[in-house]
């Protein structure tokens, strides 16, 4: 993970099954001066996650292969990335708030559908709050 305060030099890693609304945010992201990485399941996040460690990950909650919790758990198995923040995506709030969030490093959440301007926004929190 980088240091640097700004967008640039930052990285991003989207992981979402739906190909929409990785495109959106990578549109978005890059915009903003985000590298961005893009990943379809939480299997195919895992993997990038431990290559490229990125400074913050959003993610959907339902993914078909590894949701997003499973994925946040399989994060925090290793030292390298069990503290990248994550900021999961989610149709389904009443049944993420069951779940022990805080444990998993999740940072906060975002009902769909969302407001890429928003959730902009709650990247740049995201960094500021791990300075």
């Amino acid at each position: 993970m980088t240091d640097n305060s700004s967008p640039a030099g930052r990285a991003v890693l989207v992981v979402d099954d739906e190909p929409h609304i990785r495109q959106v945010l990578a549109i978005k992201l890059r915009a903003a001066g985000y590298e961005v990485y893009l990943a379809e399941d939480g299997l195919k996040g895992l993997e990038i996650a431990r290559e490229k460690l990125p400074d913050v990950i959003i993610s959907d909650f339902r993914m078909p292969n590894m949701d997003g919790l499973e994925m946040c758990d399989a994060l925090l198995t290793s030292p390298n990335t069990a503290k990248i923040p994550v900021i999961l995506l989610t149709a389904y709030e009443g049944e993420v708030l069951r779940e022990p969030l805080g444990e998993r490093h999740i940072h906060s959440m975002m009902n769909k559908p969302f407001s890429p301007t928003e959730l902009l926004r709650m990247v740049a929190e995201v960094l500021d709050a791990e300075k």
